[in-house]
């Protein structure tokens, strides 16, 4: 805004045509927003390591012209190898577009506040459009979020990942407070953000509170839980769903393996942990458990005291082969809580809750557009035995917590 300010106040002081300025500003920001709606499609940057051999990329772009009331703007519309990119910025076959409203609901859904957005529309309209309007127009978004946060949930989950990540926001101070980010994939395959949820730090109750209203909504059966050590979470979730199984991540206790041991022994001891893990069956990997205490605890105490005793460290080997690498780990709920930071690293911190809700639900949508139709790796081979699992659990009566 500030760039804008100064390039207007150049264009007035030198008696320029004002509409050519909106006219040449507007043609840059739809262009740049079609490039990150691509970027977010294909999910990595231009240029970015993560893209090659993703399947698909960037593929040029083609013209388009679109009318508005400042003058013809010239559009360069990207395009991906795969042909799947669909854009919505500028709806297909329009030409010309006047949409106040849709226009103050784009800036919202950007993070603009209501004030911002009216001095910038009295700037580009010469009308006095006071940030009450605008709050009554941005209430569509503000609808969305809460038909969101009520809608019906599937009955039937194959798993739910818990984690939580620390974002800036301001009350009477500004402070980090934890997002709770809970994400299920069905048996179905189909992977998407159940909810979310912001309180001052992480704790297994916050989690306890989410499930309670997700089964309130609809949710029934979850065969599985995935999470951190987080203290209590275990037994939170089992006490809402008795019936289901829980999974300590092993990516988190690989990391807090490797701490607790010297540079120098940090390669072999992680080798000898993940032989753990890559067992083929519950038997193996017990007794190469055994194995790796044997070997490694008398130097490293703390090892021992860390790893045994735990019973749920083997419990993704239950389920086929196919998809246990999706369930050993909670990556896919950790891999989505970076992608926020990422995306909003430029936010220093966020004015009040309503705010980071808003900017939240936004990357969720793009989140659950993208894969709540797409089936998750391996998902597809197993289908019949999810669903089997599912119904037995659901025809069982609940029983005590798993100790598996």
């Amino acid at each position: 805004m500030n760039n804008f300010n100064t390039d207007l106040m150049q264009i007035l002081a030198q008696g320029l045509d004002i509409n050519e300025f909106f006219r040449q500003q507007l043609e840059i920001a739809i262009n740049d927003l079609l490039k990150s709606e691509l970027t977010v499609f294909l999910d990595y940057e231009k240029w970015e390591y993560k893209g090659y051999g993703s399947g698909n990329s960037r593929n040029e772009y083609y013209h388009r012209n679109l009318k508005t009331r400042f003058g013809e703007l010239e559009l360069q519309i990207p395009r991906d190898r795969a042909g799947e990119f669909k854009q919505e910025t500028v709806k297909a076959y329009a030409r010309n577009t006047d949409n106040l409203e849709n226009m103050v609901i784009t800036l919202y859904k950007k993070g603009i506040t209501t004030r911002e957005i009216a001095d910038l529309l009295e700037k580009m309209y010469g009308n006095n459009y006071s940030p009450t309007t605008i709050s009554n127009i941005s209430k569509v978004m503000k609808n969305e979020i809460e038909a969101y946060h009520n809608r019906k949930i599937k009955k039937d989950f194959v798993v739910l990942y818990c984690d939580a990540t620390y974002l800036p926001v301001r009350r009477d101070s500004v402070a980090k407070e934890a997002l709770h980010v809970i994400i299920g994939i069905d048996p179905n395959g189909n992977k998407e953000v159940l909810d979310y949820s912001l309180f001052p730090e992480e704790s297994a109750n916050n989690y306890k509170e989410m499930l309670i209203n997700l089964k309130s909504r609809g949710l029934e059966n979850v065969l599985l839980f995935v999470s951190d050590g987080l203290v209590g979470l275990k037994e939170a979730v089992t006490d809402i769903f008795p019936k289901s199984k829980h999974q300590t991540c092993w990516t988190h206790l690989m990391r807090n393996i490797e701490n607790k041991v010297r540079a120098k022994d940090k390669l072999e001891v992680a080798n000898d942990a993940k032989l753990i893990y890559t067992s083929d069956d519950i038997e193996t990997a017990e007794k190469r458990l055994t194995e790796f205490l044997s070997r490694w605890s008398v130097r490293y105490p703390k090892l021992r005291k860390m790893i045994e005793g735990k019973d749920n460290l083997s419990t993704f080997m239950l389920f086929p082969k196919a998809i246990r690498r999706s369930l050993y780990t909670n990556n896919i709920c950790e891999n989505f809580n970076k992608d926020i930071k990422r995306k909003l690293k430029q936010k220093v911190q966020f004015p009040n809750e309503e705010s980071l809700d808003k900017a939240i639900y936004i990357l969720v949508s793009e989140y659950n557009n993208k894969f709540s139709n797409r089936t998750h790796i391996g998902f597809g081979l197993v289908r019949y035995e999810l669903k089997m699992m599912i119904e037995k659990i659901s025809d069982s009566p609940s029983t005590t917590k798993s100790t598996i």
